[in-house]
């Protein structure tokens, strides 16, 4: 018996190492591909668009708690966590939360919620969604990422979680949409393939009335963001135009060449055609003049960024960021044409008075021609003194959302304007510092998509966006000249604007170039509509924890948004420059 049982566990182990030693094909695993190996467009979540991951394979380190704070161990395999399908540009994954430790001293309630280590699709940017958005998380929120190109995991980092004061003013349509969610403030880590989450909450706020109330808002997620690719042409769409510039000296209104004129705009308009808000009074206009309003290249050195008034060294600027050479050339030479999509079509038409069809970029116009484009815009509402003295700066550079790569198909397609903007709220994302602004485009595409696949807004809240290196990007779509409803400072988002600067300034120093860019925006979009960067306006609460709904507020035409809700934002260090802002705006309107 004991022979015959041998002889049959040689036979078997000698079976074993005839096998191949290496696995077949179909069972081989990778790392997931990064967004520049990846297919066409489109939101995957798992296997087709939003559809929620709900299971995923930890790392091999989970086995042995004392490798938890070191990256896996290179001899070992990276386990998929969802199957292995191409990594789609702009994709969403949403990964639910599970508990992940108990709490003696209350009862063995579960605590902290949260995921362990475990690989996951490429992702940049993150952020926590609860089902409730009236629910807020009491607590502290920590992850760390590893980083795709070396396999190396960060330390853990905070995400903000107080981010109930952006978004949109109780009771309006976008608010009750029924789609908006809970949030954190999105927090940009960069190309990442592995994440780790934990959430504690704040035992501390407990009391007797909240005993048997839960501890954290029920349904967390964690948002994990692919902002995937800008479109690879980055060439206008559109009718060519005339060789010949515009400067700003020429007649106010003056339309370009274009080839042809008549069907393309009529088309235009229909796509366009918006809705608006119980304020509004705003239609949306057609191309029909797709004036040039470009100046030559000097005349962006004149906008406000004089010689040596750009980055200060050691502001935290990678060497050679910053404005590119020859950028004065895009979006305003189409050198091909390429298809657009009616959404992308109705979004540029809503800049057609400032730049032609499909443009990436809106040019800068020098204090002439500014002058006179505001005329053309809004010369019917002006009076008799501000036609002979208009104050307002030069109109800056600004980066359209074609220009950023916007994918127009997330948003709404409908516009919604409010009547005037008569202040501008200044925000951080509070998404970290941690970004190149080569990566600028990709941040905001990151939180794009955040906000409207992940909180349920209608599109991006924020009406403007500026990075570390000054540049200056359209928000919300509905036209950079017009009065267009954000969602970016709870209660006061009527008749006024939301500007945010991409990255975190509780402790970090904004730059000058962001200051700057943030004086020369508002100094021309609060021109257009005859507000004064340095003076008070008022603006009826439309509801929030610092002002009751109906209440007259006094604010600063310039405000930083805790000026109109109890928040941190815009930080300490960049609300601490806003006086600067304001008094530079009234320099470049003339005041």
């Amino acid at each position: 018996m004991r022979g015959l049982l041998a002889t049959s566990i040689g036979v078997t182990c000698a079976a074993a190492l005839a096998l191949p030693l290496t696995p077949p094909a179909s069972a081989a695993t990778a790392r997931p591909a990064s967004a520049a190996e990846a297919a066409p467009s489109g939101t995957a979540r798992a296997t087709s668009p939003d559809t929620p991951v709900t299971s995923s394979l930890s790392d091999p380190s989970l086995s042995d708690p004392s490798l938890s704070d070191h990256p896996a161990l290179p001899d070992l395999p990276d386990l998929p966590d969802v199957p292995a399908l191409p990594d789609l540009p702009g994709s969403t994954q949403s990964l639910p939360l599970t508990p992940l430790a108990r709490d003696r001293a209350l009862g063995g309630a579960t605590t902290d919620q949260g995921l362990p280590r475990r690989d996951v699709r490429h992702f940049s940017l993150l952020g926590v969604v609860w089902d409730d958005p009236a629910a807020e998380l009491h607590g502290r929120v920590q992850v760390r990422t590893r980083t795709s190109d070396t396999g190396a995991w960060s330390g853990w980092q905070d995400v903000e979680t107080h981010n109930a004061d952006h978004g949109a003013d109780p009771g309006t349509p976008e608010s009750a949409s029924g789609r908006v969610r809970g949030a954190t403030a999105p927090l940009w880590v960069g190309d990442s393939d592995g994440v780790e989450i934990r959430v504690h909450p704040d035992t501390e706020r407990r009391t007797e009335e909240t005993a048997t109330a839960a501890l954290l808002p029920s349904g967390l997620r964690l948002e994990l963001v692919d902002p995937g690719s800008a479109p690879p042409e980055h060439v206008p769409a559109g009718p060519p135009r005339s060789r010949t510039p515009t400067t700003g000296s020429g007649p106010a209104g003056t339309p370009e060449a274009l080839d042809p004129p008549g069907a393309a705009t009529a088309k235009t308009a229909k796509t366009a055609k918006t809705t608006e808000t119980t304020e509004t009074a705003e239609t949306t206009e057609t191309a029909e003049a797709a004036e040039t309003a470009e100046t030559a290249t000097a005349a962006e050195a004149s906008e406000g960024v004089e010689a040596g008034e750009g980055v200060d060294p050691g502001e935290g600027i990678d060497p050679g960021e910053g404005i590119e050479a020859g950028e004065g050339a895009e979006g305003a030479e189409p050198a091909a044409m390429t298809a657009m999509t009616a959404e992308a079509t109705a979004a540029s038409a809503a800049n057609a008075p400032l730049a032609p069809l499909g443009a990436t970029r809106i040019p800068a116009l020098d204090r002439l021609g500014t002058e006179r484009e505001l005329l053309a815009l809004r010369g019917a509402e002006l009076t008799p003194a501000q036609r002979a003295k208009p104050y307002i700066g030069p109109r800056p550079s600004i980066v359209t959302r074609r220009g950023w790569g916007a994918d127009e198909k997330l948003r709404e397609k409908k516009f919604v304007y409010t009547t005037k903007v008569k202040a501008a709220f200044v925000h951080h994302t509070a998404s970290g510092n941690g970004y190149k602004c080569s990566q600028a485009p990709s941040v905001i595409r990151g939180i794009y998509r955040y906000h409207v696949k992940s909180m349920g807004w209608r599109d991006i809240g924020y009406n403007f966006l500026v990075d570390k290196c000054g540049k200056i990007y359209e928000g919300r779509a509905g036209g950079v000249a017009k009065p267009v409803l954000g969602a970016h400072t709870l209660g006061f988002n009527t008749n006024s604007m939301g500007i945010a600067v991409l990255g975190t300034f509780t402790s970090a120093k904004p730059t000058t170039a962001t200051v700057n860019a943030v004086s020369r925006l508002t100094a021309w979009k609060l021109g257009l509509f005859g507000a004064n960067p340095k003076g008070k306006t008022y603006l009826k609460s439309g509801g929030g924890n610092l002002y009751g709904k109906g209440k007259n507020v006094r604010l600063n035409v310039i405000s930083g948004h805790r000026d109109g809700f109890a928040t941190e934002c815009p930080g300490r260090q960049l609300y601490g420059k806003l006086g600067s802002a304001r008094s530079t705006a009234a320099r470049f309107q003339g005041r």
